[in-house]
């Protein structure tokens, strides 16, 4: 990321340190909301044939997987590029391009026969356009999955920190769940497929304007001690090959990186594999276990926004993510039961899948901001580009294994049997507990967060010697270094941060 001043130069920073304390402002808002909702349309557009398959490859002679599988090779060449992109010309201008990328490729997939004041008949465009279309929307994608660390720490308080990036992160799977339930009820046939991509390209361009108008790029005041600090200290991003090299010699990060991977990769292949689950478990009608799918992904949502809330007051990343993961391993297990394991009114089943989505959901934002903590002062996008290739890679893995491992089944006693690939999810969980439950590595930016307000060193400094000398620091509630004052909770502004160009016309009236 560039420098933090206003014009992207630290030098030209009119504020200077003890001028300033960390304020937030209503504006971070208007930032978490654009952001949740490209990353919201982004995934409905990956996933946007996945309830009506058949009417898709009636129409267009190809699987909707094969489409899906052109979006995530897309996704993950991508990604290697989100950290350096965003580093060279800011967040808000990335963010306004790649909303702009998908917009196109949106159009590109439904055509414009849909409008009414066309005088053609209505009708799909041709497939190599769709495909093109696909690859310009995965393409957009990984600016609103990599970046939302980054905005947590740019525009939102510690104690929202979790909470924020929870929203950002894990709102792609209410874009699953629209794919559900809206391309369920439109894509019955080739008529209502074209309206359907359509509509889709109406929604994100409505978005796309409203990022082009609204959305910023940074608050010239930092929300939190931390982030002041690395503004204060010029800190520039290395680029991102350099940034991994670093981050996997940094003790913790591959511990969180682990989570996070076991999180994606499960609630990816519950969310792939939806309808075998729900009727080897009894549910058959398909408005049923689309209603599931999207309970699933909305629990998903809660469950972050929740238990993240609870880990911005207490830090507790460690335990709050060993019981999730232990949650995990356990509610898998009656998704593979059979009908004749759990009763004809699979009522385990529903619960398990809900619960699953509360506890496994929350993993992934947890351990992304955990991942940026112990890394600090690291570059936050390039944290979670490394989090998004390995959780999507993985799951690209393991799918065929899980769906052979579906086809298995063991006896639980004679009181049933289970299937192979829950016996798997749920051994994939338990041994990421046991690696995580090694973390043992200091919340650097946690520790800059709570230094003294007029402390004489400098937090960056301190981080090193906090490291070293307060092992209560190390994955567990934050307590004031010392037992020294801590920074109180940053004021709220009254008013929208001002612009790069009002801090420009300050300084020159100075």
């Amino acid at each position: 990321m560039k420098p933090h001043g206003p014009d992207g130069n630290n030098e030209d920073h009119h504020l200077q340190r003890g001028d300033m304390e960390p304020q937030v402002f209503p504006q971070r808002w208007v930032q978490l909301a654009y952001l949740s909702a490209l990353a919201l349309l982004s995934d409905w557009i990956c996933f946007a044939t996945a309830a009506t398959p058949g009417v898709y490859e009636r129409a267009f002679g190809h699987s909707s997987a094969s489409l899906i599988d052109i979006f995530l090779f897309t996704n993950v060449a991508t990604c290697f590029l989100v950290t350096d992109i965003v580093n060279r010309f800011g967040l808000q201008k990335a963010i306004q391009g790649a909303a702009v990328l998908m917009m196109v490729g949106c159009w590109l997939r439904s055509g414009v026969s849909f409008l009414p004041f066309v005088p053609e008949d209505l009708h799909l465009v041709s497939y190599p356009v769709v495909v093109f279309g696909t690859i310009l929307v995965g393409a957009a994608q990984p600016f609103f999955q990599c970046t939302p660390p980054l905005l947590s720490a740019l525009w939102f308080a510690s104690s929202e920190r979790a909470t924020s990036t929870a929203v950002a992160l894990n709102f792609n799977q209410i874009g699953i769940a629209t794919a559900f339930l809206v391309g369920g009820a439109m894509a019955v046939d080739s008529v209502g497929l074209a309206n359907y991509f359509g509509l889709i390209a109406v929604l994100c361009t409505v978005v796309t304007a409203g990022t082009l108008l609204q959305f910023e790029d940074e608050p010239l005041v930092p929300p939190s001690a931390s982030e002041m600090e690395k503004l204060l200290a010029g800190e520039k991003e290395p680029p991102f090959l350099e940034s991994v090299q670093k981050f996997f010699k940094t003790p913790g990060f591959t511990k969180a990186l682990a989570a996070f991977v076991c999180s994606i990769s499960i609630t990816n292949i519950v969310g792939a594999f939806i309808d075998e689950i729900m009727t080897r478990g009894g549910i058959i009608d398909q408005l049923s276990i689309d209603l599931a799918g999207a309970g699933f992904e909305f629990a998903i949502l809660f469950g972050g926004i929740l238990i993240g809330g609870y880990v911005d007051r207490s830090k507790e990343y460690k335990k709050i993510s060993m019981i999730c993961l232990a949650a995990t391993a356990l509610l898998v297990i009656p998704l593979g039961l059979t009908v004749g394991g759990i009763g004809t009114q699979p009522v385990l089943l529903l619960a398990s899948l809900l619960g699953l989505g509360m506890a496994a959901g929350p993993v992934q934002p947890i351990n992304a901001e955990l991942a940026v903590d112990v890394t600090y002062p690291g570059d936050e996008t390039a944290v979670e580009s490394v989090q998004q290739i390995g959780g999507n890679l993985f799951s690209a893995l393991i799918i065929p294994i899980v769906e052979l491992a579906a086809k298995q089944e063991y006896d639980t006693f004679g009181v049933g049997s289970i299937h192979g690939d829950s016996v798997l999810l749920s051994f994939i969980a338990a041994s990421t507990i046991a690696y995580f439950a090694t973390f043992n590595a200091p919340l650097r930016r946690s520790i800059a967060d709570e230094k003294k307000r007029d402390d004489p060193v400098p937090a960056l400094e301190s981080v090193a010697a906090g490291a070293r000398t307060n092992s209560e620091y190390i994955g567990s509630p934050m307590e004031s270094l010392n037992n020294e004052e801590v920074l109180p909770p940053p004021a709220e502004a009254t008013s929208r941060s001002p612009s790069p160009e009002d801090s420009r016309n300050e300084k020159s009236s100075q």
